[in-house]
């Protein structure tokens, strides 16, 4: 169970960086809507240079220090002492056969998320697409898992939705007759909403998954837990994101051609702080300016992954599903303030629904809550 400054640290995460990194993609993709799976390559390569450091070691293997010599007993093996200074990874406490199929998985829906918006799905559309995982995820559980839920985290978790549709629904009308006229092509907004829910059926199965892993891997581990021992989130960001970076190969052209395509964006200069006698004197760098902004993006998208996996493998997937819909709704109420709109009656009162929901389901659901771990 997370203590009351995990879950501060933890929500800080991720309500700060991934409400920063909503706002930062949507205006990559607004200019660039074919960068998705650019977008995505960066993220996937940040996050696993984060946690790279962190699954090696460079302590000798229990069973390297010494060997039997039928002679003079046990002695020192000097091959093995010299194997002693290679860094290995450290032991892992899931097979890498459970993570090659939740990389899979991962890999899709993260890359059909971030490539439906070149089928001029609005931001707002695609939250509320991406926000109704909770009741796939509830009837997948239940479908597969014979899981049972109590009225009250029903009747929550649809006050949730109906609050996130509603918000998202007031926030995307056209204000005027010719936003109307600018409507994308019917034909290729159906493509788009179908990639965003083919997508949403994938993150269920995902849930369902990471699920079954911590009741097999995980929570058998934490009951002996070894003080010495990496946390089970950082093991599970950093293979589900570094086993995936391969699959980027087959994506070089469209990568390669995209990032020609930002060069050209208008350049924007960088001062560098000086100090000493060459402090009159300004320096810095001069990048496209969209540059800027996919490293911000890039840099938010990393706190916002350490706070969803702090969370994943503590609670359950419908406990992570629920406050991430949260902050999708807080990233939608900052995306009408940043880039236009104005709050309407129906979006504050669908903002309303979303904390009312997850507040009944917080103080409410857990006691009689049976047949999912402990949060």
């Amino acid at each position: 169970m997370l203590s009351l400054s995990d879950w501060i640290t933890t929500l800080s995460l991720v309500f700060g960086g991934c409400c920063s990194n909503a706002i930062t993609l949507e205006h990559i993709t607004s200019r660039y809507p074919n960068a998705g799976v650019l977008i995505t390559f960066f993220q996937f390569l940040i996050v696993s240079l984060y946690g790279l450091p962190k699954q090696f070691t460079f302590n000798n293997p229990p069973e390297s220090k010494h060997v039997e010599n039928g002679l003079n007993g046990v002695v020192s093996d000097p091959k093995i002492r010299r194997r002693s200074w290679i860094p290995r990874l450290k032991n892992r406490r899931v097979p890498l056969l459970p993570y090659f199929i939740q990389v899979a998985l991962f890999f899709v829906l993260s890359t059909l998320n971030n490539a439906a918006f070149a089928y001029d799905i609005p931001m707002t559309v695609h939250i509320v697409f991406r926000s109704g995982g909770m009741i796939i995820n509830m009837i997948l559980g239940w479908i597969f898992t014979n899981k049972r839920y109590t009225t009250r985290q029903v009747a929550s978790v649809l006050v949730v939705t109906a609050g996130i549709i509603m918000t998202t629904l007031s926030a995307s009308k056209p204000k005027t007759h010719a936003a109307q006229i600018d409507a994308p092509h019917a034909s290729l907004y159906a493509l788009g909403i179908s990639i965003l829910a083919l997508a949403l059926i994938l993150s269920g199965f995902l849930g369902l998954i990471q699920d079954w892993v911590f009741a097999r891997y995980i929570a058998p581990a934490q009951a002996a837990s070894d003080p010495a021992e990496q946390s089970s989130w950082q093991e599970h960001m950093f293979y589900l994101h570094s086993l995936a970076l391969p699959l980027f190969y087959f994506s070089k052209d469209n990568i390669s051609t995209e990032l020609t395509r930002m060069s050209s964006s208008p350049p924007v200069f960088l001062s560098l702080p000086q100090s000493g006698p060459l402090a009159p004197y300004e320096a810095g760098l001069v990048v496209p300016s969209i540059f800027v902004y996919l490293l911000l993006n890039t840099c938010t998208q990393l706190v916002c992954v350490v706070g969803v996996n702090r969370l994943t493998g503590r609670v359950s997937s419908l406990s992570v599903t629920l406050i991430l819909t949260v902050r999708k709704a807080i990233s939608l109420l900052l995306s009408v303030a940043v880039y236009g709109g104005q709050g309407k009656t129906e979006m504050w009162a669908g903002a309303a629904l979303v904390f009312i929901g997850t507040i009944v389901y917080s103080t409410g659901s857990k006691p009689k809550d049976k047949t999912e771990k402990k949060d």
